[in-house]
């Protein structure tokens, strides 16, 4: 969405979250204009929506978002510069978490948002063909809000009526009783979106039958959701991309794979960086991020400086030794999500060693000793990387996963992209198809569904070795291809938690997240700040397991 307001203005009079009451004398409203003025015309009540749309940029393409939904599983640990452990390796998670409290906030103010809207859009004056679009965009994101909402925290607060004043007491709603609504609004949004709309970023009906075959799979309701992603892939909307590594090239970002994206302009200054002047509700680091958090330590090492290129170098996450073996050597998705190879860039470099020569190598395969001394290069190989059962060894220099790279940022240190986040695609819906196929019974087309994304997968001359049969489909099997496929986009501890594989496949895989493993942790910790703010404090109490 490139137009949409911050929280300022009449926003900020609107928005009343659950929070702590530091937080509500914060709100402020310099215009004067007020929800009832402003929201009953057309023009406004599309402020409205823009805004609505605007929350989820705190948590697609932001650090937050990547810690709480990506890492703390399988496939990704700390990296030296991690500053969420306790999300990442578990490490006395508790309510204090800056991540999860920043995102419960701007979360229920996101719902309190379109339950405002939805109760409103009868007074907005919108025409009989638009009225419906807007809700049913306003229902999508609801939906699409207390779904992290409830898989991330369980059964917490849940309210359909906006909130106007301080509220000091919240319910516990039972999940079942949130999945309800998520259904009942998705179905309106599948039933009034169009197939397509003019502005980029808005819901679609395809957008809206994705993320339902999703909640169906998460709910074990296998045929909908079956019946929901075949309606995705039959409407001949979208087509996966030819060439994995395409997906991720900057000039084709909007591409017919891409079912839902969160969309974030080329003018930098239009996003969501925060400002004291325009948008003090910001984020501190706007735009999306996703370039700075995978990247290794590569700009102190011999023959390298840093560049826009080869990033800036957060060097938050880095794989576990086990994704980086999910990839067998037919498969073309690890040479289109990682980079192993850095080039020499700096004007100081080794004896011998050019501009453009190989600087530094890190690989996930064994280099022999001998080897590696004919090279003027730095070798960081697996070894070296990782100790014998997978506990990491070097937590600097490591494969590194270049899906969000972006070389057409202004300037070396710049922190904000442009990138667009892939929320859903047509590959993830595939593979939801299969799975529901897997779980009705069907494994000759489940294996069916995966070798359709298994052929795009392939490396020239390799379709037939990267082939499936159906006695190899298992549940473990499609979550080791959902890694593979999907590795990095903001999905893999949802995907873990609702097959109930979490914990298993922590403890098997992830050796330095299973240290402070503990059962409770299927369950984020609510925030302590909303803990202090409410008043029924027996009734709305901390998640289990935590203090």
């Amino acid at each position: 969405m490139k137009s949409y307001i911050k929280r300022t203005g009449i926003l900020g009079a609107f928005l009343l979250t659950f929070a702590s009451c530091e937080t509500i004398l914060e709100e402020y409203n310099p215009s004067g204009l007020t929800a009832e003025t402003v929201f009953t015309t057309p023009e406004g009540f599309e402020t409205l929506v823009n805004a609505a749309y605007s929350y989820q940029r705190w948590w697609y393409g932001k650090e937050e978002g990547y810690n709480i939904a990506e890492t703390g599983t399988d496939i990704w640990t700390s990296g030296a510069g991690e500053v969420y452990r306790d999300l990442t390796q578990y490490l006395n998670l508790q309510g204090n978490n800056g991540a999860l409290t920043n995102l419960w906030r701007e979360l229920y103010a996101a719902v309190n948002l379109c339950n405002g809207g939805i109760n409103r859009i009868n007074k907005a004056g919108l025409s009989a063909t638009l009225r419906p679009v807007r809700e049913g965009e306003l229902r999508f994101l609801r939906a699409f809000y207390y779904w992290h909402i409830v898989e991330t925290w369980g059964d917490v607060h849940l309210s359909t009526e906006e909130t106007n004043g301080i509220v000091a007491t919240a319910n516990r709603t039972p999940v079942d009783k949130f999945y309800a609504l998520i259904f009942e609004d998705l179905k309106f949004a599948v039933a009034n979106l169009p197939a397509t709309q003019a502005q980029y970023g808005r819901a679609t009906k395809g957008a809206a039958q994705a993320f339902l075959a999703r909640m169906y799979l998460t709910r074990g309701m296998n045929k909908e959701a079956l019946e929901m992603s075949q309606a995705v892939i039959s409407s001949n909307t979208y087509k996966l991309e030819a060439n994995y590594a395409d997906l991720w090239k900057m000039t084709n970002l909007k591409n017919k794979e891409v079912i839902y994206a969160i969309d974030y302009s080329t003018n930098l200054a239009i996003n969501d960086l925060a400002n004291s002047t325009s948008n003090p509700y910001g984020h501190g680091r706007g735009s999306n991020n996703g370039h700075l958090l995978f990247l290794m330590k590569y700009d102190d090492r011999p023959g390298m400086i840093r560049d826009v290129t080869n990033g800036r170098p957060f060097n938050r996450y880095m794989p576990t030794q086990f994704l980086l073996d999910l990839y067998s050597d037919n498969d073309a998705r690890y040479e289109g999500s990682f980079m192993e190879v850095w080039f020499a860039n700096s004007t100081s470099r080794p004896a011998g060693m050019a501009i453009g020569d190989t600087a530094v190598v890190c690989t996930r395969k064994e280099v022999s000793d001998a080897f590696e001394k004919t090279r003027k290069y730095q070798t960081y190989d697996r070894s070296k990387i990782y100790n014998a059962n997978g506990l990491v060894k070097d937590n600097l220099r490591y494969p590194t996963l270049s899906k969000f790279m972006d070389a057409t940022r202004p300037s070396l240190n710049e922190a904000q992209s442009a990138r667009d986040v892939f929320v859903i695609r047509l590959a993830e819906v595939y593979l939801i198809a299969a799975e529901a196929q897997m779980k009705l019974g069907d494994t000759k087309a489940a294996a069916d569904l995966v070798n359709i994304v298994r052929t795009r997968a392939a490396k020239a001359g390799k379709t037939a070795a990267m082939q499936i049969t159906p006695a190899q489909v298992t549940l473990d099997f499609i979550l080791d291809e959902r890694a593979r496929e999907l590795a990095g986009e903001q999905i893999r501890w949802f995907d873990l938690k609702r097959t109930g594989k979490l914990l298993e496949r922590i403890k098997a895989y992830a050796p330095d997240n299973a240290i402070n493993l503990q059962e409770h942790h299927v369950a984020r910790p609510i925030p302590q700040t909303q803990l202090d703010a409410v008043t029924n404090k027996t009734e709305f109490a901390q998640n289990k397991g935590y203090q």
